[in-house]
């Protein structure tokens, strides 16, 4: 079998390398690729927001399967389009992706299906909004979460502890901040707990999630400074324990689907659910039509199963025929980012330690990784995602860290917590 990845980043690496593991897949390509992926994969000078040229070279090249990473292609409706000429491939249509690519479909989604989420309202002009937001402090809220409607990089949603921040940030949507993104904007209630990431396949029949994990979205240790794609994750995360599990199965996913079969949305790819859970009640932050990058990478190091024949079960509507093996091993990913990140940062400087770090038993994810002059070099914000699996938590993070601290670039830094409110539950 011939597959082709779509994307250049640490998810795609991730499942690069897992879909060639498949005694079933001969060749993985990938579009465009990286400096590591290349090492696992034919990669193909062809942009994520080529749709056509991208099925012209499924078509040409017989590509058995085609697996789509970044959320941009998917709401610009690359799974219409080699639909359209037959051809397999992951992930759902442009309509079902309204439900990351807009924050406001997902939301009436939600309530529309009874789905435990915050509190919110949406606006199509400044005022009205900061009267909302004015409001909503004046009653006693301790925070607001103010989201761009469409897609912003990651950047489009601010936390906000205060009234100025937060009305200076809806300033900025409706001023052309974030483009059309910013058009609409939804204010939410902030809601307080731990996060977990629950990422579950979907074929628009079944829906089976796949093992927990949790993400560290702010760039400094102990959840401090900006957001971030995101700096490292763990799985499991044991704060979706067998009771939270079970709400989020009843409570979520199975209004999920129920949801997608009402409204016909043609989904055969993956939900990533963002969840908080708040005194052991899971809500659901968001809605994402992929992977989670990093989550994806310490959740694929606990697969032990044939990944691609998941994957093409889930594209051809027969995920229920799908066997899903996972260790019991915790897994743990530390990403490597440039200096400076997620603000402005300088790349092109040369990564030493590569080969040492894989030496350790690590696995090294390549997220914004370039080649020059035959050397390889940072070329992103967040650079590699560094993967370890333990017989505890304790000793995944051990082992990550191992790894990591063999690696070195110019201005490169990761966090040192990460995994750490693991440990609060077990050893």
């Amino acid at each position: 079998m011939k597959v082709l990845v779509i994307g250049s980043g640490g998810r795609e690496h991730a499942l690069v390398w897992k879909l060639k593991q498949s005694p079933r897949v001969e060749k993985v390509y990938c579009a465009p690729g990286n400096a590591g992926i290349a090492a696992d994969a034919e990669c193909v000078d062809i942009g994520v927001g080529e749709l056509e040229k991208l099925a012209d070279f499924a078509e040409q090249n017989r590509i058995d399967l085609t697996v789509v990473g970044p959320e941009a292609p998917l709401c610009d409706g690359v799974v219409d389009c080699f639909r359209a000429r037959g051809l397999a491939v992951f992930g759902p249509t442009k309509e079902a992706a309204q439900l990351e690519g807009s924050k406001d479909f997902a939301k009436a989604f939600m309530l529309k299906y009874n789905i435990p989420t915050a509190k919110a309202a949406t606006f199509e002009s400044e005022a009205p909004a900061a009267e909302y937001v004015k409001k909503e402090f004046a009653s006693g809220a301790k925070g607001i979460v103010i989201k761009a409607d469409g897609l912003a990089a990651g950047k489009g949603v601010l936390v906000a502890d205060n009234e100025a921040d937060a009305l200076a940030f809806l300033h900025g949507c409706f001023d052309g901040a974030f483009g059309a993104a910013g058009a609409k904007v939804l204010v939410e209630e902030c809601l307080y707990g731990e996060e977990a990431s629950i990422l579950a396949l979907c074929d628009g029949k079944t829906i089976v999630p796949l093992v927990s994990s949790q993400d560290h979205k702010r760039v400094g240790d102990g959840d401090t400074g900006l957001n971030t794609g995101g700096m490292g994750a763990y799985s499991p995360a044991p704060v979706v324990n067998e009771q939270v599990w079970e709400k989020i199965n009843t409570r979520i996913l199975a209004p999920f689907l129920k949801g997608v079969q009402a409204e016909k949305l043609d989904f055969r790819g993956v939900i990533f659910v963002g969840i908080m859970v708040c005194d052991g009640e899971p809500k659901v932050l968001e809605f994402n039509v992929r992977f989670g990058d990093p989550e994806i990478q310490p959740v694929l190091r606990r697969f032990d199963g044939d990944w691609f024949d998941v994957l093409d079960k889930v594209a051809h509507g027969r995920l229920a025929e799908a066997e899903l093996v996972w260790s019991e091993d915790p897994a743990v990913s530390v990403v490597l980012a440039s200096g400076g990140y997620p603000g402005s940062y300088q790349k092109g400087f040369e990564i030493s330690g590569l080969a040492e770090a894989a030496a350790t038993g690590a696995v090294v994810f390549h997220a914004g990784t370039a080649f020059k002059d035959g050397k390889i070099v940072n070329a992103g914000g967040r650079v590699l995602g560094i993967s370890a699996r333990g017989k505890t938590i304790a000793e995944a993070i051990d082992k990550a860290y191992q790894a990591v601290d063999k690696i070195s670039f110019t201005g490169g830094f990761c966090r040192r917590d990460i995994g750490a409110k693991a440990l609060k539950y077990n050893k």
